[in-house]
């Protein structure tokens, strides 16, 4: 009993870490979006995001995470008659400079670069331009809880001349609840505002996932619902839903 106690401790704790974008905690996830509404055929797009966390340690007090988000995207109808497209689209890379231990208050925290990378294979699923910006985190880990803010802001530097410029700023405020047996609960947003468009997309996220192990790997599995609280009138709308798995590698 006792060491399915700490076992289970163990869990928890290990759930609370995916809850901290900074954590020293190698991750793979795979998230997939479905999301649907785009444009005047009410078209569709499924995202599988493959985003591995991977921090290094570069001396006694500080940590460099390394964040990717690798998009590979099928999707129909999104600018009217546009028919379907399949691939990769831009590569989104940040990299977070934080502290190994919390400061003042038990605040945790992260700054540093973030990359946008022209990777897509499609022109419907990119922008054609390389990016670069800063990129900030800032959270809180109390009992059970976990609370903070996510933001970046890119602009575009180079690429393809006839395509639009990009100058967009990201805010993903968070909270999240973990309990005792491994189960976390996670309401955020992951707003972004094109600055050259003067438009806002505000997609409300809600989702639970569980801890679990398959032998000795712990993995967790996620699923929830999402809302289009604003978009661009060619954007998504209305309900939809997200899945994931999360693969964990403590150390």
């Amino acid at each position: 009993m006792i060491g399915s106690a700490a076992a289970q401790e163990s869990d928890s704790d290990l759930a609370k870490k995916l809850s901290n974008p900074v954590a020293s905690l190698i991750s793979v996830p795979f998230q997939f979006n479905y999301d649907r509404g785009f444009g005047p055929e009410d078209g569709n797009r499924e995202t599988l995001n493959i985003q591995p966390v991977i921090p290094f340690s570069i001396n006694e007090d500080w940590n460099v995470i390394s964040r990717t988000i690798l998009p590979v995207i099928w999707q129909d109808y999104i600018a009217g008659s546009s028919g379907h497209q399949f691939g990769i689209g831009d590569i989104t890379q940040s990299f977070f400079f934080s502290p190994k231990q919390p400061g003042p208050g038990g605040l945790i925290w992260g700054v540093g670069p973030v990359f946008l990378i022209p990777t897509a294979t499609d022109e419907l699923l990119g922008t054609g331009k390389w990016g670069a910006g800063p990129t900030a985190v800032l959270l809180k880990q109390d009992g059970p809880w976990t609370y903070g803010i996510l933001a970046n802001h890119i602009w575009s530097f180079a690429g393809q001349s006839d395509r639009a410029d990009v100058s967009s700023t990201f805010l993903q405020p968070f909270l999240s609840y973990t309990t005792k047996d491994a189960w976390t609960f996670t309401l955020n947003t992951e707003s972004t505002y094109d600055w050259e468009a003067n438009q806002w997309s505000v997609p409300i996220n809600l989702q639970a996932s569980k801890l679990l192990k398959f032998g000795q790997q712990p993995v967790s599995l996620s699923a929830g619902v999402r809302y289009w609280a604003d978009a661009p009138d060619s954007g998504a709308e209305g309900w939809a839903f997200r899945a994931g798995i999360t693969f964990l590698f403590p150390k």
